[in-house]
């Protein structure tokens, strides 16, 4: 009888200690699996911010050319613009000079012509 009892305990004790093994199996299943969703959130979470952050600077530089190319249009048309007058007032002054001249050689010419008016008569 005191055997059967034995028995029936070692039985039991093996049970538990299957049941007890099982459940430990079981928990590290799904701390592994836990873990894994950690791990694959933080990857996911890490190539988003990434990629964002890559759109940010290409976006960046892409405001900083047409911003670079915007000032370089606008002090071409600067640079013409101030060529353009600078001709335009150098053309003016050479017309007035021309029209000195011809008043200066009109004036000589009315001269000379009176100094002969006046050296005939």
């Amino acid at each position: 009888m005191v055997v059967a009892v034995v028995e029936v305990l070692v039985i039991v004790v093996v049970l538990v200690v299957v049941v007890v093994a099982a459940l430990v199996k079981v928990v590290a299943v799904v701390v592994l699996v836990v873990v894994v969703v950690v791990v694959v959130v933080v990857l996911v979470v890490v190539v988003v911010v990434v990629v964002v952050v890559e759109v940010v600077v290409v976006v960046v530089v892409v405001v900083v050319v047409v911003v670079v190319v915007v000032v370089v249009v606008v002090v071409v048309v600067v640079v013409v613009v101030v060529v353009v007058v600078v001709v335009v007032v150098v053309v003016v002054i050479v017309l007035v000079l021309v029209v000195v001249v011809v008043v200066v050689v009109v004036e000589v010419v009315e001269v000379v012509v009176v100094v002969v008016v006046v050296v005939v008569e």
